[in-house]
């Protein structure tokens, strides 16, 4: 019996369907070929067979089980993660199964695997005082560190996503009256974000010492380039560590690029601005995204519960009278 080369079909799937029919954005296609290169070097380790040997018959539901097993076991990803992992994957085989049907039955079993539940805990954000210690952190005597400083204060403050961040130009940068920012978000969806007098102040002086053409990268590394999404991470990473140091704080919490964002719409929030303004701020495809900030802000509940407190009862959260007691409650 004849095989199906799986390279062919692989090469198809990104040219034609998601390039020219259906027009994805880079985003989608950087994650469907993060997705691919995992998969394949776990077939080559697996079958050993080179990428470009293997054949169609060699992925059936069972090896993708198994490669969906390895991605949180031995890679020590999430549920989140592999759920998006296997949306590439089942991205693809609904592609074969109308290109090829004779491995229609093969598809169907692979796109009868269901995406993982997972926990969903309250988000991650800094506080006013965390977000000060970070901020303080990089050395602005060096070019690295003033480029650290505007890419945390921007971060902070218009809450774009690491793939935002890192597509910015010069250009995208309004300063003046009505200082602002534009950026090219999700689906493509375009927005202008305002900038506060603090990151117009800071932005200028970073603009000016950069002085980049307007298609050059805002944020870029020593030799000129665009930062990538790891060395963002890494960035970020790296001051939060020296951060707690004068804010122990941070000890407790794992801050990523993505807590960055958070920390904006926890700001927002915070100053009684409407989810509504929240949602468009952010580029949320719906306002109910909003929802999980609401769970998270504390002060919030604190209000709701102090007006259901008795009368001669002084509202208020519970706090130790003793730092002993203290201690023993934060177990």
């Amino acid at each position: 019996m004849s095989t199906t080369a799986l390279a062919s079909l692989v090469e198809r799937f990104f040219t034609e369907r998601l390039v020219r029919q259906q027009r994805a954005s880079p985003h989608t296609i950087a994650s469907y070929r993060d997705a691919f290169r995992l998969l394949l070097r776990f077939a080559q380790e697996r079958l050993a067979k080179a990428p470009s040997a293997l054949a169609i018959e060699d992925l059936d539901a069972t090896f993708v089980g198994a490669f969906l097993d390895h991605v949180e076991q031995h890679r020590r990803n999430t549920a989140r993660t592999r759920n998006v992992r296997l949306a590439a994957i089942h991205a693809f085989f609904r592609y074969v199964a109308i290109s090829e049907p004779a491995h229609l039955d093969r598809c169907r079993r692979i796109l009868a695997i269901p995406v993982k539940r997972h926990e969903r805990r309250p988000i991650a954000y800094l506080t006013r005082a965390e977000i000060d210690a970070v901020l303080a952190t990089p050395d602005v005597s060096t070019w690295i560190g003033r480029r650290d400083r505007a890419l945390l204060l921007l971060a902070v403050q218009t809450g774009l996503r690491v793939s935002e961040l890192i597509h910015l130009r010069c250009g995208d940068i309004v300063l003046g009256t009505g200082a602002h920012l534009q950026c090219e978000g999700k689906g493509r969806k375009q927005r202008c974000t305002p900038l506060s007098r603090e990151t117009v102040g800071l932005m200028t002086a970073w603009l000016r010492e950069r002085n980049g053409q307007s298609a050059d990268p805002l944020f870029a590394t020593a030799r000129g380039h665009a930062l990538s999404r790891d060395a963002v991470e890494r960035l970020v990473a790296r001051h939060i560590t020296t951060a707690q140091e004068r804010c122990p704080s941070l000890r407790r919490k794992r801050v990523s690029p993505h807590v960055l964002r958070h920390t904006a719409a926890m700001e927002l929030l915070g100053h009684g601005v409407d989810r509504a303004v929240i949602a468009l701020w952010l580029g949320h495809e719906s306002v109910e995204t909003t929802q999980m900030y609401l769970h998270a802000d504390m002060r919030l509940k604190e209000q709701a519960l102090a007006r259901t407190t008795p009368p001669g009862v002084k509202p208020g959260r519970y706090r130790p009278p003793d730092q002993l007691l203290a201690f023993l409650e934060r177990l």
